[in-house]
């Protein structure tokens, strides 16, 4: 395995520890995140006031193809190097091979379904930024192995460069060629640009040289370990975006516009602080999983931390969406106020979910995963419907919270129960965040009905919300501590 120093450091010349490793690269990964999040916000609110709710809409359309197919294209198997115990090199040449090769004919199916998709979703013009993002599914395959490897390494600070260049090549590609005109376009063609160099990155930074190769008696083991996995992935994207599916096929192009901004921007605090995370904790927990209770003692600490983080913010969001979105986004966008207020309430329970998928995927529980999912799938399938007729685009996000509130957190609970981490010290963890949360969305709230001024009311919110993460994190200080290497507890910092 690559030595990975740039995020390990040393200590009196001994080697650097799981701890010290894995520590560095959240806080890289976390650097990552708040970068690319903070720096292309301003790039996006533009882009909204630029192109206004169908044209975003329409390019909602696209992406939403794009996030299909990157759900499965590499048939799950690049997420084996971050867990096989032995050298990587011995199967990362059948993997590159198997992902590249999945990805180009996934690919070509997407390029002539391209027609028919955009015309079920009601935006026949959307075809061509379709084709192209589609295209762009042969680069991930090519970078899933580097990508893989830069992961069990846990080489992040590599990682936010490439991140980075994506992140930014994009957006300014995407801005100026909306000031030029191109409407959804723009965007689809800045996606596609960040995607290719930053490929061509992921090959050149990678820890070991990408090379294809095919070792017959690793196929087999790969698939096993990976379909499982990707048929899970699909129905984890079904899972995401039935939401924007059924938007967009029941309600137009326009609606889907305004539900897809409440849904990046309720978005925001799991892609902010959970996604990091994410990038982490898996190569993490796979360290961890031949000491269960290692790993149940990381598990919980990392699970009441990114809740005293994140949910405050997404109940700010809730309460205080329609001077948040009035004020960021102008006018034009209110009508995403509703949809927020459900969807941020939605985001907090994700980032449990995920963390809880992550875990489960660790100690090979790929099947208990499909089958939680395919429930939600066809909970989801009935409910947002429905919820479409009853309350319009707002309907559909409130159905998406009481499917996931009533069935959803209950079967993960129960699935992590089974593996060791009982319901009461899952909820231990959650209870604190959960009431500061609500405190803080109730009096976002309130002064979103009372405060006339939008910047006081949003600003005065979160002032709040900020009270609240710091009053939480002060709480769990000493988990904080062992965050920045001073506890003596590796259990708990393993993971963090």
């Amino acid at each position: 395995m690559a030595s990975g120093k740039e995020s390990q450091g040393q200590h009196d010349g001994a080697p650097p520890t799981l701890l010290r490793r894995a520590s560095g690269a959240l806080g890289w990964s976390f650097l990552n995140a708040a970068a690319a999040r903070l720096g292309t916000l301003a790039i996006g609110v533009l882009l909204a006031r630029l192109l206004g709710p169908e044209e975003f809409g329409t390019f909602a359309v696209a992406y939403l193809a794009l996030t299909a197919v990157l759900s499965f294209n590499e048939l799950g198997v690049s997420l084996a190097i971050v867990r096989w115990p032995g050298d990587p090199a011995a199967i990362a040449p059948t993997v590159a091979t198997l992902s590249f090769l999945s990805s180009a004919a996934i690919a070509a199916v997407g390029w002539f379904a391209a027609p028919a998709f955009s015309a079920a979703m009601g935006s026949p013009e959307a075809t061509p930024a379709v084709r192209l993002l589609v295209v762009s599914v042969v680069v991930s395959g090519l970078v899933a192995t580097p990508a893989a490897l830069m992961q069990r390494a846990f080489r992040q600070r590599t990682r936010m460069v490439v991140d980075q260049v994506n992140t930014w090549l994009g957006a300014l590609t995407s801005m100026g060629l909306a000031l030029a005109g191109w409407g959804a376009m723009s965007l689809a063609v800045g996606r596609f640009a960040g995607a290719a160099l930053s490929g061509v990155l992921f090959v050149a930074l990678s820890p070991m040289p990408v090379r294809f190769g095919f070792d017959l008696a690793l196929v087999r083991p790969l698939l096993s370990f990976g379909l499982p996995l990707a048929g899970a992935s699909i129905v984890v994207f079904a899972v995401g975006y039935l939401d924007q599916l059924v938007v967009g096929r029941l309600l137009g192009t326009t609606a889907l516009g305004f539900y897809v901004l409440a849904f990046n921007l309720s978005s925001w605090p799991v892609n902010m602080f959970s996604q990091p995370l994410r990038n982490v904790a898996p190569a993490a927990f796979s360290r961890l999983q031949h000491d269960g209770e290692a790993m149940r003692a990381s598990l919980l600490s990392v699970l009441g931390l990114v809740a005293a983080v994140t949910a405050p913010i997404c109940l700010l969001l809730a309460g205080a969406a329609e001077p948040v979105i009035g004020l960021v986004y102008g006018d034009a966008w209110v009508p995403s106020a509703p949809i927020l207020a459900w969807l941020a309430g939605l985001a907090a329970m994700r980032i449990v979910f995920e963390l809880a998928y992550d875990y489960l995927v660790v100690l090979g529980r790929s099947t208990r995963l499909l089958a939680l999912q395919v429930l939600w799938l066809v909970a989801l399938a009935m409910a947002l419907p429905a919820g479409a007729v009853i309350g319009g685009v707002a309907g559909v996000a409130a159905a998406q919270v009481v499917v996931a509130l009533v069935l959803i957190l209950p079967l993960y609970l129960r699935a992590l129960h089974e593996v060791g981490v009982s319901a009461r010290a899952g909820l231990a963890r959650l209870v604190p965040p959960v009431l500061v949360a609500g405190a803080v969305g109730l009096a976002a709230f309130g002064m979103a009905v009372v405060v006339p001024s939008r910047v006081v009311a949003a600003g005065g919110a979160g002032a709040l919300a900020l009270l609240g993460v710091a009053a939480l994190l002060y709480r769990d200080r000493a988990a904080l501590q062992s965050l920045r290497g001073s506890s003596a507890a590796p259990v708990v910092v393993a993971v963090q």
